[in-house]
């Protein structure tokens, strides 16, 4: 089965918990040994900063901010320290060892939660597991109707819309124009389905009036990699192209919301037949929108039937 995204956050490695335990009890330590006990200024912001970390141990990636606040003042002691060396202010090698050992040594493994926690902002796993094999994938995953994308595909081929995040203007115009699209990949005897990378019913609002039309969560964006949908790169989002298309969409009246999924995450269109890709149209922009009359123009001509002559 795909991993999932539960209780707003995705399942994180054990150390991660480990090391925001180890900091929290460590800073709670040393407001207890600051000079003026925890309630001094040095006191009560390790104490808060300690109380913090611990509360972060429960959801690692989803407490971000304090797992920042912990690194920035960790990062800000420790180079205060190094300034204040000899020839610097006039510290002592002392104090820097002291530095060393309670603030500089956390910035790596806290400075490691904080890149694993933008990768996931960002829609990218961080892990570095080989992408799910398309089979798997198909089966693994399933319709907001119940049946899984192989079970879906052999009763009817599907049309499988994978989207951008909810607030790009290329997705909103796609929603806008959903019950055309609907109608179009009906006419063609194929049912439609938008994949997106929100967890299980955080669409909705996304979908108003449209809720009949099929969809699968993929938030940890695993069928998109299945499908080889990558990442946009600097000048897939800010080519001339993009920014225009973006500026009509926009001028349309589709206009741009918040950040809802992977801000990189390219799209693409695919037709699936009985479990297997019968036709792909991989994005090469942000901008491409779905073209299903070239998409099934793609499809392979069914064989000719012999006829028998009279």
């Amino acid at each position: 089965m795909p991993a999932e995204c539960l209780a707003d956050d995705c399942p994180t490695p054990v150390w991660m918990r480990v090391v925001l335990g180890a900091a929290g009890l460590a800073h709670l330590a040393m407001a207890v040994r600051a000079d003026a006990g925890p309630w001094s200024g040095a006191g009560a912001v390790n104490a808060v900063l300690g109380a913090g970390l611990l509360v972060a141990v429960i959801r690692p990636l989803r407490f971000w901010p304090v797992v920042l606040a912990g690194f920035a003042k960790v990062f800000w002691a420790g180079g205060a320290a190094l300034l204040a060396l000899p020839g610097h202010g006039g510290g002592s090698w002392p104090a820097l060892r002291t530095a060393l050992m309670e603030d500089l040594v956390w910035c790596l493994p806290l400075g490691a939660i904080l890149w694993a926690a933008f990768r996931r902002r960002w829609g990218i796993p961080f892990s570095r597991r080989e992408p799910l094999a398309l089979d798997e994938a198909l089966a693994g995953y399933r319709l907001s109707s119940g049946e899984s994308i192989t079970e879906a595909s052999a009763a009817q081929p599907l049309a499988m819309v994978f989207l951008r995040h909810f607030g790009c203007t290329f997705t909103r115009q796609i929603l806008r124009g959903l019950e055309s699209l609907q109608a179009e990949a009906a006419a063609r005897g194929t049912r439609l389905v938008l994949v997106h990378m929100l967890r299980s019913g955080q669409e909705h609002p996304y979908f108003d009036g449209n809720e009949d039309v099929a969809r699968v969560a993929d938030p940890r964006c695993e069928l998109y990699r299945a499908f080889g949908l990558g990442k946009a790169g600097f000048a897939d989002l800010f080519g001339p192209r993009v920014w225009w298309l973006g500026a009509l969409s926009v001028f349309k009246g589709c206009g741009v919301g918040h950040l809802a999924g992977d801000g990189l995450q390219m799209p693409g269109t695919f037709i699936i037949r009985d479990g297997r890709i019968a036709a792909a149209q991989p994005a090469r922009s942000p901008a491409d929108l779905p073209d299903l009359a070239g998409l099934f123009a793609e499809l392979p001509s069914p064989p000719a039937r012999d006829t028998l002559s009279a």
